[in-house]
C-alpha cells in the first residue's frame, strides 16, 4: 500500500483497520487536492479559482439516515426522542462492510483539530473517498502545524465513502434508503456512506463535541461569534438562512467563527478553521467579504451553477438546490481572529427569520425568556423552498440546532441560563425575516435596519432606550432607535390590515405554546411564564 504525505508512521490507516488499500494520501494541501479532484473528474474550476463540486441527490444533510449506537455509554445520556438508535451488532457489521468496501481504493486522509481551545479540542482523522471532500474538511476544521503531524494520533475517526450502499436488513438502517451516517460515541467512530454532501463530515464532529463537552462543563453552541474593538464578544444563534454568517462577518468587528463554538470557564472558542456560507442570492454589494471568497483559490463551492463558457458563478440560479454553499478558510475574511478564542460574551443574539411578519425586529430578553427562545429555536420556512410549502411554516429546532444535539435540550438550556446569569450577558431576539406582511405580501427586513439595531445592541447604547412590551410575545421592544424608522419597531404599524396582523400574531403565539409543551416538565415556572401570550389589547 502506497502511503504519501505528512503523517505519523506509527499511526497509519491500519490503526483503524483499513487494509489492502491501493494507497493513502495524508494531509495533502489545496494545490494537490485540486489536481486530484480535477484529474478524477470530481469537480470543476470556477473563474477566480474556487473548486466547484456537485453533491448529487443529497444537496443537504440526511437526518433521517443518521444513527447512534445504543450501548452503556449512550443508553441514558442520548435524547432518543430526537435520535435514531443502532445496535452494537449492526454497527459492527457496518464497520466490517466499510473496511471491505474500501479495499483496492485510494483514500485521502486529513489529521485535524475540532476546537481552538487545546484543553477541550478533539483530534480527528478523516478518511475520504473523494479528493474534494478532503479539501472541504481540511478547510472547515483546524489545521495543525506541519511539525505536529509527525506525532499525530486521533481521538476520533471519520470514514466517508459516498459509493458505499447501506443495506437496511444487514445494517439496521432505513429500509427506503441506502444512505447511512452511523455514530459510535464509545469507540469514537463515524461511518458515512451513500451521500456526497460534504457537510455530513463537519456536523459529525460538531455532534461529537456536543456529546462530550457538557461533561467537561463546556457549553457547545450552534452559533457564530465576533469580537468588538474593546474585546467585547457576541454570540449569534440561528438556524440556516437567518443570518448567522452574514451578520457575524462585520467589518467593524473581529470574526471568531460562523457556525460552531464552545463556552468554557475561560471564555468562548471556535470549533472550526473555516466558514460554510449559503451562496444563494450572494452579491458583492450586500456581503462583500463573503462574496470575495467566491473568487479565490482554496474555496470550495457546492452545487453552484457556472456559466459553461466563462465559468462565472450564477448565485441567483437555484436549479440544483436552494442550499448552494461556499466553504472557505477563516483567514479569507480580512478581520478574522487568528486564535479562534475570546473572552466571555457581553451579548447573545438569537436570530429568527419570521416569515409571518409579526415579530419585532429586535427585543431584549431576560434570562428566562432567553432560555425559552433558546429551547424553542424558532424560524420559518417560506413558500417555494421545499416541495409542498405554499405558505409560511413555523419551524422549531431546539437549541437552534436540534439535529446536532445528542443530549436532551434541557442540558444545554440550563447550561446557557447559568452562564448568562454568571457573566451578566445581555440577550436579544432579532427578526431577520419579514415586515409589513407575511412572506408574499410584506418585504424582507432591510439588512441595513438589522445591522443598525445590532450595532446599537452591541455597543450598549440600546440598553439606554425606552422599551414597550410587545402585546403578543411579551418582549421588551425599543420605542425608538436612531437611524431606524419608528414604525418598523412596531410590526403592526407596518401592516395595512390590522385585523389580519392580529390573527396572524395569535396563530404564531399558539404555535410557540404548542411546541413548548414537551419542554415544560424540564423547566421552572419562570421559563414557562416566558411563553408568548396575549397580555394586553393589540394596538
Amino acid at each position: 500500500m502506497q502511503q504519501v504525505g505528512n503523517f505519523n508512521p506509527a499511526f497509519t490507516a491500519e490503526a483503524f483497520g483499513l487494509k489492502d488499500l491501493k494507497g493513502v494520501s495524508y494531509n495533502f494541501e489545496a494545490p494537490r487536492l485540486y489536481e486530484e479532484a480535477l484529474r478524477n473528474g470530481e469537480a470543476q474550476l470556477a473563474a477566480g479559482g474556487p473548486l466547484v463540486a456537485e453533491t448529487g441527490v443529497h444537496t443537504g444533510r440526511s437526518p433521517r439516515d443518521k444513527f447512534i449506537v445504543r450501548d452503556e455509554t449512550t443508553n441514558k445520556t442520548i435524547w432518543w426522542d430526537n435520535s435514531n438508535a443502532m445496535s452494537r451488532e449492526h454497527f459492527d457489521m457496518l464497520y466490517k462492510d466499510f473496511i471491505e468496501h474500501a479495499k483496492g481504493k485510494h483514500l485521502f486522509a486529513q489529521d485535524l483539530y475540532g476546537g481552538a481551545e487545546p484543553a477541550h479540542r478533539v483530534k480527528v482523522r478523516v478518511f475520504t473517498e473523494l479528493a474534494w471532500h478532503s479539501l472541504f474538511i481540511r478547510t472547515m476544521l483546524i489545521r495543525p502545524p506541519v511539525e505536529d503531524l509527525r506525532s499525530f494520533t486521533a481521538d476520533m475517526t471519520i470514514i466517508d465513502l459516498p459509493s458505499f450502499r447501506a443495506d437496511s436488513k444487514r445494517h439496521g438502517c432505513r429500509a427506503s434508503s441506502d444512505t447511512v451516517i452511523a455514530v459510535d460515541f464509545t469507540r469514537k467512530i463515524v461511518l458515512i456512506g451513500g451521500s456526497s454532501y460534504a457537510g455530513e463530515m463537519k456536523k459529525s464532529v460538531f455532534g461529537y463535541l456536543n456529546f462530550v463537552l457538557p461533561a467537561q462543563k463546556v457549553m457547545p453552541m450552534h452559533c457564530s461569534a465576533n469580537v468588538g474593538k474593546n474585546g467585547d464578544s457576541a454570540l449569534f444563534f440561528g438556524l440556516s438562512g437567518t443570518g448567522k454568517t452574514t451578520l457575524s462577518a462585520d467589518p467593524d468587528r473581529i470574526l471568531l467563527g460562523d457556525d460552531e463554538h464552545g463556552w468554557s470557564r475561560d471564555g468562548i472558542f471556535n470549533f472550526e478553521g473555516g466558514c460554510y456560507a449559503k451562496a444563494i442570492k450572494l452579491s458583492r454589494e450586500a456581503e462583500p467579504e463573503i462574496y470575495a471568497t467566491s473568487e479565490r483559490f482554496g474555496s470550495v463551492m457546492e452545487n453552484v451553477v457556472l456559466d459553461p463558457l466563462t465559468r462565472i458563478p450564477d448565485f441567483d440560479d437555484a436549479s440544483k438546490t436552494e442550499n448552494t454553499r461556499i466553504a472557505y478558510p477563516l483567514d479569507f475574511i480580512p478581520n478574522a481572529s487568528l486564535s479562534g478564542r475570546a473572552g466571555h460574551p457581553k451579548n447573545i443574539v438569537m436570530l429568527t427569520a419570521d416569515a409571518f411578519g409579526v415579530m419585532p425586529p429586535i427585543a431584549k430578553l431576560d434570562a428566562s425568556q432567553a432560555m425559552y427562545h433558546f429551547l424553542s429555536g424558532y424560524t420559518a420556512k417560506v413558500a417555494g423552498t421545499e416541495k409542498g410549502v405554499t405558505e409560511p411554516q413555523a419551524t422549531f429546532s431546539t437549541c437552534f440546532g436540534a439535529p446536532f444535539m445528542p443530549r436532551h435540550p434541557s442540558v444545554y438550556g440550563n447550561m446557557l441560563r447559568d452562564l448568562i446569569a454568571r457573566h451578566h450577558v445581555d440577550c436579544w431576539l432579532v427578526n431577520t425575516g419579514w415586515t409589513g406582511g407575511k412572506f408574499g405580501t410584506g418585504r424582507r427586513m432591510p439588512i441595513r435596519v438589522t445591522r443598525r439595531l445590532l450595532a446599537a445592541a452591541l455597543d450598549g447604547s440600546l440598553n439606554k432606550a425606552s422599551f414597550r412590551t410587545d402585546p403578543y410575545f411579551g418582549l421588551a421592544v425599543p420605542s425608538s432607535v436612531p437611524g431606524v424608522e419608528p414604525h418598523i419597531l412596531n410590526p403592526v404599524k407596518t401592516w395595512q390590515s390590522k385585523s389580519e396582523f392580529a390573527e396572524t400574531a395569535k396563530r404564531l403565539v399558539n404555535m410557540f405554546r404548542e411546541n413548548f409543551v414537551k419542554f415544560e416538565p424540564h423547566v421552572d415556572a419562570e421559563v414557562k411564564d416566558a411563553a408568548p401570550a396575549i397580555r394586553i389589547a393589540a394596538e
